[in-house]
């Protein structure tokens, strides 16, 4: 970690680890479609729904599942999506400069288009994207109620792009109004409002964010400030037509403008402060079906995710420079079958529609129609689950994946879990179809391993837990060039193509901690060793760590109530040293943030604040780009 003082790491590991924080449990889901599902055996903590498509405690999986709540969110405060992700453990994020700017997140020293992303059960990765990639810049926290995060390969249930991980983020449903506005650094201006009723059959929801900042330049080098401007809409909501049958339905639409720096045109070609900036405009939502009785599950819907960038140069007398348009749609159906006490199966069908256009490419679209199965015993000493699940791409053909896992109740509350996973990710339809296309490359595998041991839950009085995990990648999908070459592909690509070119491997081990010892304190810690390389045989770049993947992070987090109505919290995040890409050849320095917390409520209202980045940190997740300075924000909010 250079450029850092040792002693100001040791200065943020005791502040935060010494302190003893806390706070109140997470909440229960408002719309209760978790609580309604085949219950599977008694349970404490959370019930999640990344582990198998349908509900499930999350002490009944031997898959590594971290859960955070809608109180924990609102406890760190602020719209940035980005602090929120960082307390989980095995999470690396790189980002070009400010909120609103492409953000990555990457699981165990996968790449960021190995994490399928889910917003109400919805996926929502870029299908025009290069690498059918969710861009978390887009996607801020207001409207958030809880986030789901499965680390490790899972196509067994959801297929492509679940390499390195599953996230589901829940919108929010609020049984009353509840609202809140801030200012802050760089004339940031932030805004949510909610509503919901949560009444009998009835369970709905309406939430909106608003979001404005001047921001800073995003170039490291620049001086122009490079500002952001969203405003977004969530719904979602469930009626119960019958004791056992409920139609369902959510909905997301996001639209931003975002400006951002380019590249001079002349050597070094440095990133330099430019005129560019782009608009993007998302769209996504589900509707269904989900009937539940003791014997049957079912949960039948239709999805579709909708992204559409267009870039712009404001120094062009012309501005529109180009665009892009990506289209998911979704039919899908998952059930689970409880035949006999503690033995359950579940199953699932899908059929999907993709399509990507964009100003330089044609047309292109591909279907993929699935299937799979997971038996499973869940019983109070343990659980075991095994499943099966092949796809059938229109463009490449079948892949077939399979996963295990399983957990045993050691003593008291402390198990030991374990899993194995096969992933697979579908080549974009960028990488298949556009001028760099290759109609003939395969999907990307994966084979995933995992063990730990863990007391409690993250929730509650005391969780501990250690995990160790690896995965090892096939077929990775990169860029060929055609320098010098005129045959092939190169013959009607001559600036190159994309193809299978490399293996890599990535382990490494995580801790997590957490601990309420009085009803007023809670404290939090992770760490997490990610070791991802180059396995490629034969290449200049075997051995070498993969771009963007710091080795060691740590997170720790404290929050006290004190006897005054006033509660303090701080959040400190030390990331490693790192490469920004795989030649090795430039380097990001590790470094230290914290920030700081407080709220002070009066009656329903509620004034909070904070300061980011408390000692100015200086650093870059991505060469040449900038990140905030220290920065400060205040604001109120209320629920009624």
């Amino acid at each position: 970690m250079s450029g850092v003082p040792m002693r100001k790491y040791l200065f943020l590991i005791s502040s935060v680890i010494i302190a003893q924080p806390a706070f109140a449990q997470d909440e229960t889901d408002s719309a209760s479609e978790y609580a309604e599902a085949a219950p599977l055996g008694s349970a404490t903590g959370n019930i999640v729904v990344v582990s198998t498509g349908l509900p499930l405690p999350i002490n009944r999986t031997g898959q590594p599942v971290s859960v955070i709540g809608l109180d924990e969110i609102k406890q760190i405060q602020g719209p940035d999506l980005s602090r929120v992700l960082s307390r989980l453990p095995g999470v690396a994020q790189s980002r070009q400069g400010g909120v609103g700017s492409l953000t990555s997140v990457r699981v165990r020293g996968g790449e960021a288009d190995d994490l399928l992303v889910l917003i109400d059960g919805v996926r929502v990765a870029d299908a025009a994207d290069i690498n059918n990639q969710f861009d978390f810049g887009n996607l801020l926290a207001g409207n958030i109620e809880r986030v789901e995060l499965l680390r490790g390969s899972n196509s067994v249930v959801w297929g492509s792009d679940a390499v390195a991980g599953v996230m589901n983020i829940v919108s929010r449903i609020d049984n009353g109004i509840a609202a809140s506005a801030e200012y802050g650094s760089d004339d940031t201006k932030y805004a949510t409002l909610s509503g919901g009723v949560v009444q009998g059959a009835l369970a709905a929801g309406l939430a909106g964010t608003y979001y404005d900042s001047d921001g800073f330049s995003r170039a490291a080098s620049g001086t122009e400030a490079d500002g952001f401007e969203q405003w977004q809409l969530t719904g979602r909501a469930r009626y119960d037509l019958t004791p056992n049958l409920a139609i369902v339905a959510s909905g997301r639409f996001a639209d931003g403008e975002s400006e951002f720096d380019g590249y001079d045109p002349a050597p070094p070609y440095a990133l330099i402060d430019t005129q560019d900036y782009s608009r993007t405009r998302q769209y996504s939502g589900r509707t269904g079906l989900h009937y539940v009785t003791d014997l049957l599950t079912l949960d039948a819907g239709y999805a579709l995710s909708d992204t559409r960038r267009r870039y712009y140069d404001a120094a062009q007398a012309e501005p529109f420079q180009y665009g892009y348009k990506g289209r998911n749609e979704r039919a899908e159906l998952f059930g689970r079958v409880t035949p006999m006490g503690d033995v359950a199966l579940d199953f699932g069908a899908q059929r999907e529609w993709s399509r990507f256009s964009s100003t330089f490419d044609a047309p292109a679209k591909a279907r993929t129609t699935s299937g799979h199965a997971l038996l499973g015993w869940y019983g109070e000493r343990g659980t075991i689950a095994a499943g099966a699940r092949y796809d059938d791409h229109s463009r490449f053909g079948g892949e077939w994946s399979f996963g295990a896992n399983g957990s045993l109740n050691l003593v008291s509350d402390i198990r030991l879990r374990a899993a194995y996973g096969e992933g697979f990710k579908a080549p974009s339809l960028y990488q298949l179809f556009s001028d760099y296309g290759n109609p003939g490359v395969e999907p990307e595998t994966s084979r995933a391993y995992d063990i730990a041991v863990e007391k409690g839950d993250r929730n509650g009085p005391l969780f501990i837990a250690v995990s160790a995990f690896r995965r090892d990648s096939r077929n990775l999908i990169g860029f060929a060039s055609c320098y010098g070459i005129t045959t092939g592909l190169c013959a009607t690509r001559p600036f190159g193509y994309y193809d299978n070119t490399g293996r890599a491997r990535a382990k490494g081990f995580e801790v997590e901690l957490a601990a309420s010892p009085s009803a007023t304190l809670r404290t939090g810690a992770t760490y997490s060793y990610v070791k991802a390389v180059d396995r490629t045989e034969g290449s200049f770049t075997q051995g070498n760590d993969l771009g963007r993947r710091p080795r060691h992070a740590v997170a720790a987090w404290i929050d006290w109530q004190s006897p005054w109505l006033l509660a303090l919290g701080a959040d400190a995040r030390l990331v490693g040293d790192s490469y920004e890409n795989v030649y090795n050849s430039t380097s990001l320095d590790g470094f230290a943030t914290v920030d700081l917390r407080a709220s002070l409520p009066f009656g329903p209202l509620e004034l909070y604040g904070r300061v980011e980045n408390l000692f100015d940190a200086g650093y870059q997740t991505a060469a040449g780009y900038a990140n905030a300075g220290r920065s400060a924000y205040v604001g109120a909010r209320f629920k009624i």
